[in-house]
């Protein structure tokens, strides 16, 4: 019998304490892969950064800071040092070209849209030649609308990587919010009114915006 005892205790010992061992436990929600990534990057994300600045702080720094894109490129031309501080921004460190905020406003002489790096050869003066090539997408080179903006800097920015990840974002979420909207067929001919920015193009070569707004026709 003591034995029968000893043994009934040591059961009724052992549910209690599995009963406080599940009390003490917390059922933890498994990480959308979304905030997996999020967590394993300490926090970075750059889709919702872009997304949270578009509309409060970008677009309303490009409307601020912009010219007729013929005024930016010809003070660029003619005095750089006055076309950067009216029109330009670059980081202090590293040695980018500067990068010009410009209103676009022309006819569309020829569409490249067969290659993914889609581009609009544009006229801005009338003369039906080009004056600049709007890239539409949906892969877009540099990082231009992240490099004309004077409120964000890479010292923010934990390294290169995510610095870069930043920029690549703009692009991005103006894609997907604009350019993959756009149409694709019979373009040339057609007004394109855009705003954006491009960094100085080299010598001979023509400048390449990357736009942040852009209406085709109308």
């Amino acid at each position: 019998m003591p034995h029968f005892r000893l043994a009934a205790a040591i059961q009724l010992s052992l549910a209690l304490t599995t009963l406080l061992a599940l009390g003490g436990c917390k059922i933890i929600k498994t990480p959308t892969a979304e905030e997996a990534a999020q967590a394993a990057s300490g926090g970075f994300n750059p889709a919702r950064q872009v997304a949270e600045i578009w509309d409060s702080e970008v677009i309303p720094f490009l409307q601020t800071r912009a010219g007729p894109f013929q005024e930016v490129s010809a003070l660029s031309k003619s005095d750089l040092d006055a076309a950067a501080a009216k029109y330009g921004h670059k980081e202090k460190e590293g040695s980018a070209p500067w990068t010009f905020a410009a209103k676009v406003s022309g006819t569309i002489v020829k569409a490249q849209t067969a290659s993914r790096a889609a581009y609009l050869d544009t006229d801005v003066d009338g003369d039906g030649k080009a004056d600049l090539r709007i890239q539409i997408g949906p892969v877009i080179k540099g990082t231009a609308i992240r490099d004309s903006l004077d409120f964000v800097n890479f010292n923010e920015f934990k390294n290169q990587i995510q610095w870069a990840e930043f920029g690549k974002a703009f692009n991005t979420h103006v894609n997907g919010l604009t350019l993959e909207k756009l149409p694709r067929e019979s373009l040339e001919g057609k007004h394109v009114e855009a705003l954006g920015a491009y960094p100085l193009p080299s010598p001979g070569q023509p400048a390449l915006l990357t736009p942040a707004t852009i209406t085709i026709g109308g």
